[in-house]
């Protein structure tokens, strides 16, 4: 993992300071973070499953794109950025709410984010960076809810805390 510095941010979400992302996720110290849902047209979700060679929850299935704004960077432009990076379109995001949660992964590590959560409309067959994501579908939101809840494993923890939070 290449050196990245986050944003640190207080429970209001103010900014306290910078870190570098792997002690950040070491440390289990708050940043900023986002989350982003794209739908069609039919109202199914962009799926992608984590690439294996993530650093954390690696091959589990999540939503479209998620990541951290960088200093200096708004967290829109910072969604728009990784959307294009990690599944190579953009789409207009119109943010949804935003929730901070905490949780133990493996290899040591944890996530403590402040999460905006955005939401956006695509049509066409996204174009992954495979390095980010080895898969990708389009599936209801009923059926995903469905699938969380017989197989949770398979399912990033953020993706399961934020999901039915989501209105579109």
């Amino acid at each position: 993992m290449t050196e990245e510095k986050l944003i640190l941010v207080d429970e209001l979400d103010n900014e306290i300071g910078v870190c570098e992302k792997i002690e950040a996720h070491q440390k289990k110290l708050l940043h900023r973070a986002f989350s982003i849902f794209v739908f069609n047209d039919k109202k199914e979700l962009l799926l992608q499953r984590r690439a294996v060679t993530k650093y954390h929850s690696a091959g589990l299935w999540t939503n479209t794109c998620c990541g951290h704004p960088r200093p200096n960077e708004t967290t829109i432009n910072a969604a728009t950025r990784r959307l294009q990076e990690e599944m190579g379109f953009v789409c207009s995001l119109q943010r949804s709410f935003s929730f901070i949660y905490d949780a133990k992964l493996e290899n040591n590590l944890f996530e403590y984010e402040y999460d905006h959560v955005f939401i956006g409309t695509y049509n066409d067959a996204p174009v992954i960076n495979t390095e980010e994501a080895s898969e990708w579908k389009y599936e209801s939101l009923e059926l995903v809810k469905q699938d969380v809840l017989r197989y949770p494993q398979n399912y990033t923890v953020w993706f399961k805390k934020c999901l039915d939070r989501i209105v579109i």
